[in-house]
């Protein structure tokens, strides 16, 4: 694997099985790539601009010049394909967030996170087409709070490239969970991000000890055939 920052000498690694890779098993999963924490213009990003804070200026500088371009070169290939595409999202139904965990309420009700609201929506230039799946979460993980494991397994898809944000949030522990599932998962290192740098690394050098693969979207798409 090529990716760029990534330790491959891992003794852990001589454990981990080889598992065939088939187009028509496979899923690009986009998990969270919301207005709420996925826009510069959305609320958390403006909530950080109100407070003149630089935090997220690498996460969305990473959004912007990476990870949306990325997963939306990933996912014409997949379309093109007729391939597998499965949106997660997180947000409450409800406008009070009254049934979300009690950890999460505060976050989905002070960045207006709820179905029909414009922060619940995806990122403009991502957007899902009328037919591809759709999974609404109030979890960290997606497998906690959705029936995203029969959806799955329904349509046959069991081989999962994962992408959006964040990296060591939520696209981490989906992912974990999916390997706990015996699904063969991928993390694809640029079409992901988070609020600092050393957090994304730091994902990536562990999701490759024993729970999958890490790969760059030029190697899904040579691999894929996109």
């Amino acid at each position: 694997m090529a990716t760029a920052g990534i330790d491959n000498v891992d003794y852990i690694r001589a454990f981990m099985t080889e598992r065939p890779v088939v187009f028509e098993r496979s899923a690009l999963v986009i998990v969270d790539m919301q207005n709420a924490s996925g826009s510069r213009t959305g609320a958390l990003g403006r909530r950080m601009k109100a407070e003149g804070s630089t935090s997220t200026d690498y996460r969305f500088d990473r959004i912007e010049t990476l990870v949306v371009p990325n997963i939306r070169r990933m996912l014409d290939g997949f379309r093109a394909k007729g391939g597998g595409v499965v949106y997660v999202t997180l947000g409450a139904q409800r406008e009070d967030a009254a049934d979300a965990p009690p950890h999460m309420r505060k976050m989905f009700q002070e960045t207006n996170n709820w179905v029909g609201s414009e922060e619940h929506k995806v990122v403009a230039g991502l957007e899902p087409q009328p037919g591809e799946l759709i999974v609404r979460k109030t979890s960290i993980g997606a497998f906690a709070s959705t029936g995203l494991d029969h959806l799955l397994r329904s349509m046959g898809w069991d081989n999962l490239y994962m992408t959006g944000v964040s990296t060591n949030m939520c696209v981490e522990t989906t992912a974990r969970e999916a390997a706990d599932r015996g699904y063969h998962v991928t993390m694809v290192e640029d079409g992901c991000a988070t609020t600092r740098k050393e957090l994304h690394e730091g994902t990536m050098q562990n999701f490759q000890r024993l729970f999958g693969r890490v790969r760059s979207t030029d190697e899904v798409v040579a691999e894929l055939n996109l």
